[in-house]
C-alpha cells in the first residue's frame, strides 16, 4: 500500500481540524470535555494534570525562524497554551480576546503562547494584521497528537492549555474562550 504524499497528508489534517473546529464552534454533535484528573486506561478523556509539562519539551520556530523553548518562557508562570491556525474561522475570531487579555496582564507572570499547525508567512501576515504581542510558533502537524494526548481526542481548533506554575493543567477548553471566561480563569491562578 502507498503512503499519502507528505503535502496532502497535512493538507487533509488541515481540513479535518478546521472542520472539527468550525463544526465544535456551531454546537454540532457531541463535544469533547476533557476533564483533569488521574488518568486510566478506560478513561481517554480524563487528563493527568501533570500532563501539561509535556509542553515545556517543545523547542519550535516562529514565523521568523526563531527558536523558542518552552521550558523557558512557560515554567514558573501561569502559560496559556493556545492551538490554532490562521485558517480556522473560529480560531480567528477568539484571537483579539486573547490579545485583550494578554495585554491586561502585561506585566503579571503569565505567558501565552500560540501553537499554529500552518504555513510561516501565513502565520506572520496574521500576526502583524492583529498586532499579536506574544509568541506564535510554528507546529508540525505532529503537535497535534499532543494536543491529544492533553485531552484533545478529536484535534480540533481552537484548543487552549492554561497551566499553572508548576506545569499542571487546570484548565482546558477545546472551542473558542471569551476574554471574560479566559481572563477570569488565568486570574483565579494568579497568586
Amino acid at each position: 500500500m502507498r503512503s499519502l504524499p507528505k503535502p496532502l497528508l497535512y493538507l487533509l489534517v488541515a481540513i479535518a481540524a478546521a472542520a472539527a473546529g468550525y463544526w465544535t464552534s456551531r454546537g454540532g454533535g457531541v463535544v469533547l470535555q476533557p476533564t483533569l484528573g488521574s488518568t486510566t486506561a478506560d478513561d481517554a478523556t480524563t487528563v493527568a494534570p501533570e500532563a501539561g509539562r509535556k509542553l515545556y519539551t517543545l523547542r519550535l520556530p516562529d514565523a521568523n525562524g526563531g527558536e523558542h523553548d518552552l521550558s523557558k518562557e512557560l515554567r514558573g508562570k501561569v502559560a496559556v497554551v493556545n492551538f490554532w491556525a490562521t485558517w480556522c474561522p473560529p480560531c480567528r475570531r477568539e484571537i483579539p480576546d486573547f490579545v485583550a487579555v494578554h495585554n491586561a496582564l502585561k506585566g503579571e507572570n503569565v505567558a501565552f503562547v500560540g501553537l499554529s499547525v500552518d504555513k510561516p508567512n501565513a502565520v506572520a501576515e496574521f500576526r502583524d494584521e492583529m498586532h499579536i504581542p506574544y509568541p506564535l510558533l510554528i507546529a508540525p502537524a505532529n503537535v497535534l497528537q499532543l494536543a491529544a494526548e492533553l485531552g484533545n481526542r478529536a484535534q480540533a481548533l481552537p484548543f487552549t492549555v492554561i497551566l499553572d506554575g508548576e506545569g499542571n493543567i487546570r484548565h482546558l477548553k477545546l472551542g473558542t474562550l471569551s476574554k471574560t471566561e479566559l481572563e477570569g480563569k488565568i486570574r483565579a491562578l494568579m497568586p
